[in-house]
C-alpha cells in the first residue's frame, strides 16, 4: 500500500501531494544558471533553483544540478550530469497546519543522473534551441522509507528573438516523457522578457504554465544566467 501511494504520487508529480494543491495561487521560481568554460572542448553546468507555491513563502522545492559539458562545435553540445531534489510535496495555506494526512507529512528526496543533447541554429533573428535530455530519477519517501527508480526523456523547443543588444524576449515549451506507467508527466510553457548585464550575463523574469494531467499551476519565473570563461589568457 505505501509503494502504491508513492508510485501514483510521483506519476503525478509532487505538487499534487496533500489535501490542497496551491493551484489557485501564483508561485515562483527563482533560478541560478551557470556554464563555466574551463577549456576549448568543455565547460561546467552550474544550476540552483528555490521553487515555492506562493511568491515568496511556503516552499515547495529545492534543486542542485551540475554537469560536464563537451562542445561538439557552437551549436552542439553534450551533457552528462547529476541533480539533488528536495521537495516538500505539501501545499499549506496560512497558518495550516499538516495535521494528520499520512502523505501530507510526506517529504521526497531525488537523485538524478541525466544525459542531453543540446542544438542550436538560426533563422532570421530567431534562435532556435532543441534539448533532448534522458534522465534516470532515484526517488525516496523518507517518512514511509521507501525507494524506486523512474525514466524519464524531455525535449525542450526554445526561441529567443533578440530586441536590441540588451533587451531580448525568449519562449520556450517542454514536454515531459514517463518510460513507464502513464506516458504524459508534464508540459512547461514558458514567456520572459530578459535584460543582458553583461556580455556573459542576463537576467530573465517570465511567466511558467506547468500542464500536469489534471493540475495547472502558474509560477512567476526569475532567473539569473552568467557564463564565465574560466580558461587562463596566454
Amino acid at each position: 500500500m505505501k509503494r502504491l501511494f508513492l508510485l501514483i504520487a510521483i506519476s503525478i508529480s509532487p505538487f499534487v501531494y496533500g489535501q490542497e494543491t496551491g493551484e489557485e495561487e501564483l508561485g515562483a521560481w527563482y533560478m541560478y544558471f551557470g556554464m563555466n568554460r574551463i577549456s576549448e572542448k568543455l565547460s561546467i553546468h552550474t544550476e540552483a533553483q528555490f521553487r515555492y507555491y506562493e511568491t515568496t513563502a511556503n516552499f515547495n522545492q529545492l534543486l542542485l544540478r551540475t554537469g560536464l559539458n563537451y562542445h561538439i562545435n557552437e551549436n552542439a553540445i553534450l551533457t552528462g550530469g547529476y541533480a539533488y531534489i528536495d521537495t516538500d510535496p505539501t501545499f499549506r495555506g496560512p497558518d495550516e497546519s499538516l495535521g494528520d494526512n499520512a502523505i501530507g507529512n510526506n517529504t521526497l528526496l531525488e537523485h538524478r543522473i541525466f544525459e542531453q543533447l543540446i542544438l542550436r541554429n538560426k533563422v532570421w533573428e530567431l534562435l532556435f534551441e532543441h534539448r533532448y535530455r534522458l534522465e534516470q530519477r532515484f526517488l525516496e519517501n523518507r517518512d514511509l522509507n521507501d525507494s524506486f527508480t523512474e525514466h524519464r526523456a524531455r525535449y525542450r523547443l526554445q526561441v529567443t528573438l533578440p530586441l536590441t543588444d540588451t533587451f531580448f524576449l525568449n519562449f520556450y515549451d517542454e514536454v515531459f516523457i514517463n518510460l513507464q506507467n502513464d506516458i504524459f508527466n508534464q508540459n512547461r510553457l514558458y514567456f520572459a522578457g530578459g535584460v543582458n548585464v553583461t556580455h556573459n550575463s542576463n537576467v530573465q523574469i517570465g511567466y511558467l504554465k506547468n500542464h500536469f494531467s489534471n493540475t495547472v499551476f502558474d509560477r512567476l519565473q526569475i532567473g539569473f544566467f552568467f557564463n564565465p570563461d574560466l580558461r587562463k589568457r596566454k
